[in-house]
């Protein structure tokens, strides 16, 4: 399965998809956004301090999106078993995988000689753009045209920059 672009070819009972699901991209994009966007890391390392907050704050989000799918989705009578938290933990990881990007921005950085203000906004801009990219693609492997793709990535870009707007505003 390749994992750079998070579409099940498969459904969990091993049947080729019938839809494609890129919730899990989406929403962790946005998060990691909102993460960087409502820090204002301190203390000796403030950097790493970042890139731990966006990959717990994911991991963290991650277990509650399984928790709540096998909470809320459960057969009436019957027990959730090892292999379904698999199967569902699989489904929701894109989640996680959505902070790395954003935090290997954060940690970056001093590279491009940002400073943390500069980081935070690298990472907040990766998170933004990588948001819109799910959008766009997920429209695109789903069958939307091109024009309802670019609907739904500016739709995703209008989101995003709530989050810079708010970070703007409140000076993080």
């Amino acid at each position: 399965m390749n994992r750079l672009i998070p579409w099940p070819r498969r459904d969990p009972a091993g049947r080729p998809a019938s839809r494609t699901d890129y919730a899990g991209a989406l929403y962790g994009s946005l998060l990691a956004a909102s993460v960087i966007a409502a820090s204002s890391a301190g203390g000796e390392f403030p950097r790493v301090q970042l890139m731990v907050l966006l990959l717990v704050t994911g991991l963290v989000f991650w277990a509650a999106h399984v928790y709540a799918r096998l909470a809320g989705e459960r057969l009436i009578g019957q027990t959730v078993g090892w292999a379904e938290v698999r199967i569902v933990g699989r489904h929701e990881w894109p989640i996680v995988e959505a902070a790395v990007l954003p935090a290997a921005a954060v940690a970056l950085s001093p590279l491009l000689g940002l400073g943390l203000a500069g980081g935070a906004w690298l990472g907040l801009a990766v998170a933004v753009a990588q948001q819109v990219a799910w959008a766009c693609i997920g429209a695109l492997h789903a069958g939307a045209s091109r024009t309802q793709a670019g609907v739904e990535g500016l739709v995703n870009l209008v989101l995003g920059l709530v989050i810079v707007g708010a970070k703007a505003t409140l000076g993080h």
